[in-house]
């Protein structure tokens, strides 16, 4: 995630109103924005809208600590998508190194290939033509026509639904998958000048990923504590259906990331018995490898030789 440049602060008789309902949280988010924002690579205006297509695609259920290192080399060997489309998709895969969700590498190749051959090696301004990129939806499209070009969109991760939810709505989660309701809150909340709109995308989820956050909540440092609906009720317990973990030790996915660790570190086809010794449990590990064939991550060859893809 990016930030727009920031706009000049005008004032309401030469600047049109915002939605009912949002006016009073802007100008306090964004001044607290300019204030407490991160500087991240991605943010910078050298970044362009390709380094926050490719932060886009990383930080997905991916940390800011993990992602940066990763950035940096990814943005170093590939500086524009057509340097990335003219390897093979298997390059982006050992790239993506231990990010987790490996299928993220694919898709950005796959997104490469399509700007470059679509789109003149350019990212695209429109948000039409970003959602129609290979691997690239509705959270995407709108983050990269944002933060890359300062449009107005709804921009809506977890942080920011996070932040709505309690600043407006009064509940301590939002739910757990994105709903029709909270789409037309962001909608109503958005500020009607388009640059400010981008900033104001860009500071509620900075809010949501420094103060409001999942545990621990920081609302002495929130800006618009004041005015927070689930703070102001009392900050009641979550009382809808079970938020979703995030376990890992003993999945496929565990398993899944041990064999593609063996295939990335190799620059030959693997034998089965070089996998095979990765994880204990035949069954699962055959499951898991079914699986990585399947997604395109990996790619069998006669005499039970795998490597990543190359085509």
């Amino acid at each position: 995630m990016t930030a727009p440049t920031k706009p000049p602060h005008s004032s309401p008789s030469d600047t049109p109103a915002g939605p009912p309902g949002g006016e009073h949280l802007h100008t306090p988010v964004i001044d607290w924005f300019d204030e407490h924002a991160r500087d991240l690579p991605w943010r910078r205006p050298e970044a362009g809208p390709w380094g926050v297509m490719v932060s886009e695609f990383m930080l997905q259920q991916t940390p800011v600590s993990r992602v940066l290192p990763v950035y940096e080399q990814w943005l170093a060997r590939w500086p524009r998508p057509a340097d990335l489309a003219k390897e093979a998709p298997g390059e982006a895969v050992r790239a993506w190194g231990r990010l987790g969700y490996p299928r993220r590498a694919l898709r950005l190749h796959g997104a490469a290939v399509a700007i470059t051959e679509r789109h003149g090696g350019d990212v695209p301004t429109d948000h039409a033509q970003l959602l129609a990129l290979p691997g690239i939806g509705e959270y995407t499209a709108a983050a990269v026509a944002s933060f890359a070009y300062g449009q107005r969109h709804a921009v809506l991760d977890t942080n920011v639904r996070r932040v709505f939810a309690r600043a407006v709505t009064g509940v301590q989660y939002p739910p757990n998958a994105t709903t029709a309701a909270e789409r037309k809150l962001a909608r109503a909340l958005l500020p009607t000048e388009e640059r400010t709109a981008a900033r104001w995308a860009a500071a509620s989820m900075e809010l949501g990923a420094l103060v409001c956050t999942a545990k621990n909540e920081s609302c002495h440092r929130c800006p618009i504590a004041a005015q927070c609906a689930w703070r102001l009720a009392g900050k009641p317990e979550h009382d809808g259906p079970a938020r979703r973990g995030q376990t890992y030790a003993g999945t496929d996915r565990q398993v899944r990331g041990k064999l593609l660790a063996v295939l990335r570190e190799a620059h030959a086809p693997v034998p089965q018995a070089a996998l095979d010794r990765v994880w204990h449990e035949p069954v699962q590990r055959a499951r898991a490898l079914d699986g990585l064939v399947a997604d395109g991550l990996v790619e069998p060859l006669s005499g039970g030789l795998y490597r990543l893809p190359l085509t």
